[in-house]
């Protein structure tokens, strides 16, 4: 079987296990950490491809995401356009603005990549905080109208789940093949050695900006979704502590494993909800958990997984 195929059928299984899942959920609530689980695997994925395969860190990508949810946010509510305009023009922005901050920043690497993208979140925040007028300040933006697309209405918690777990099933699938491509081994061959990528005839700024402007993309398309969903954002959602988390997931799920990303992004945003009963010492479980997965799982959840498997059969 080659790897298209392989590639199809996993996603496949995956696709139907996910829209068998709510029949299994006892609690409706769970419905939604499903749909947030599923939003933050995408932002996941495109951040997978930046730091797993290209070896470019972020830490500003919770601001792409705030970005395209404030700009379809303000774009459907303040001034009424149709929403499927309000998420197009978040997300060409979303896209215009890293483009136009990958060509600067990009040029780093290392600590210096870091703190680039850790400053350009910063502002993105302060600016969310303070622009009262245009975002709500502090206080949140809401009224913002439910996805309605082509006429019909995702009213229901149920309807908006399974548009996220098809969206994210497209976004595995376009990465995957993404990665089997001849862009996918120039962008192992940067991460690898920026050095003999060149001299291998590879065009390392074209490429680097490519999957700055992809990932953020990625998390654009998460964001408009997110804002749709809930009818109201707050600038809290998309600050630095978000973005931290976001590559945590990618840490903990596999960086060389697109997978990975999403059973980390799944992982991390439904511990906290199992560990709530815990009450006092929930923060402390969620640490010493943390720490126990990447003391005993160096290669990711993902290839824990696949280790084991390996060794049983």
């Amino acid at each position: 079987m080659n790897g298209f195929k392989r590639d199809l059928l996993t996603i496949s299984l995956f696709l139907a296990g996910m829209l068998l899942l709510p029949r299994c959920l006892t609690n409706e609530y769970y419905v939604n950490v499903l749909i947030i689980s599923g939003l933050n695997a995408i932002v996941a994925v495109g951040l997978n491809l930046l730091l797993g395969f290209a070896g470019q860190i972020s830490l500003g990508h919770a601001a792409f995401y705030g970005l395209a949810a404030y700009t379809t946010s303000i774009l459907t509510t303040t001034y009424n356009l149709p929403i499927i305009a309000g998420i197009l023009a978040g997300i060409v922005l979303v896209g215009l603005v890293a483009y136009l901050i990958g060509i600067p920043t990009l040029k780093l690497s290392g600590h210096y990549l870091a703190m680039a993208t850790l400053g350009f979140g910063i502002i993105v925040y302060i600016v969310f905080n303070e622009t009262i007028e245009l975002t709500g300040g502090p206080s949140g933006f809401v009224g913002i109208p439910r996805l309605s697309l082509f006429g019909y209405s995702f009213d229901s918690d149920l309807s908006y789940y399974y548009l996220v777990v098809f969206v994210l099933a497209i976004v595995l699938m376009f990465s995957l093949n993404l990665i089997r491509s001849r862009i996918g081994r120039a962008l192992r061959a940067i991460h690898t050695s920026e050095k003999a990528a060149q001299i291998s005839g590879i065009d390392i700024a074209r490429y680097k900006l490519f999957i700055f402007v992809l990932s953020a993309i990625l998390a654009g398309i998460a964001g408009v979704l997110y804002a749709h969903y809930l009818e109201f954002i707050a600038p809290s959602s998309f600050g630095f502590n978000h973005s931290v988390l976001l590559v945590t997931m990618v840490v903990l799920g596999g960086m060389t494993n697109v997978w990975g990303a999403v059973a980390g992004a799944f992982f991390l945003t439904m511990l906290p909800e199992f560990l709530r009963a815990f009450e006092n010492i929930e923060f402390l479980l969620y640490g010493f958990i943390l720490i126990v997965c990447m003391m005993f799982l160096p290669e990711g959840i993902v290839g824990g997984i696949q280790k084991l498997v390996r060794k049983l059969t």
